[in-house]
C-alpha cells in the first residue's frame, strides 16, 4: 500500500495547490493554473521538474566569499576577475543580487547577509553576522560599501548598525536611494516613499 505524502489528505491536486500557494506571489487560482498545467505536461517534463526542485538543495550552496547562492564554490560574480573588488554592496539575500545584476549598473562585488537586525524577531546584534562581513572588508581593502538593505523597519535598522561598525573600520559607507518608481504617479506614491524622494533629490 502506497503511503500518503506529508500533509496529503488524499486529494493530491489540492495537497499542490497548497504548496504552491506558500511560494511568493502564487495565489490560489495561479496555483490551481499551475497544477492543472503539470498535470496536462508530458510526463518526462513532469518528472525533470520535480527532480529539479528534489535535488535543488544538495546541487546548491553559498559561495564562500559571498554568500551567494551557487553550484560551486565560488559564484560567477567572485569569480570574475573584472569585477571590482574595493566596493562592496551589502544585501538581505541572494534574491536581491540578481535584481541588482539585471539593471547592469553595478560592477563591484557583493556581501548578502541571509538575516536583517530584528530583536524581536531574536536576532539581536550578538546573532548578526557582522564579524564576517567587517572581516572581509579589512582583507579584500574594500573602499566604499553600499548598504541595499530594504526600507522596512529591520532593514533601516541593519543598514545603521551596519554603517556605524564599517565607519568605525574607517571605510565609506553610503546607502541606496528610494523613492518614486519610474513611471509612478505621485498620488498614489505612499508618504514616506515620498519623503524620501524629496530627501534625495539630486541637482540637474
Amino acid at each position: 500500500m502506497r503511503q500518503r505524502p506529508l500533509g496529503d489528505d488524499g486529494d493530491p491536486i489540492g495537497h499542490l495547490v497548497r504548496l504552491l500557494t506558500r511560494l511568493p506571489g502564487v495565489g490560489e487560482k495561479s496555483a490551481r493554473r499551475i497544477a492543472h498545467h503539470v498535470l496536462s505536461a508530458e510526463i518526462d517534463f513532469v518528472q525533470t521538474l520535480g527532480d529539479a526542485i528534489a535535488t535543488l538543495p544538495e546541487r546548491v550552496r553559498r559561495c564562500v566569499e559571498c554568500g551567494n547562492y551557487t553550484s560551486f564554490d565560488r559564484c560567477a560574480v567572485c569569480a570574475d576577475p573584472r569585477r571590482g573588488g574595493d566596493v562592496l554592496c551589502v544585501v538581505w539575500r541572494p534574491s536581491e543580487v540578481d535584481a541588482i545584476e539585471r539593471s547592469r549598473s553595478f560592477q563591484g562585488r557583493y556581501h548578502v547577509l541571509h538575516t536583517l537586525l530584528d530583536p524581536l524577531g531574536g536576532v539581536g546584534p550578538a546573532e548578526f553576522p557582522l564579524d564576517a562581513l567587517v572581516t572581509r572588508v579589512r582583507d579584500e581593502q574594500v573602499r566604499e560599501v553600499i548598504l541595499a538593505t530594504p526600507p522596512t523597519v529591520e532593514g533601516e535598522a541593519t543598514s545603521l548598525y551596519v554603517a556605524e561598525a564599517l565607519r568605525a573600520q574607517g571605510v565609506s559607507v553610503s546607502r541606496i536611494a528610494s523613492g518614486v518608481p519610474h513611471g509612478g504617479d505621485l498620488e498614489f506614491t505612499d508618504p514616506i516613499t515620498l519623503g524620501r524622494a524629496l530627501e534625495g533629490r539630486r541637482t540637474l
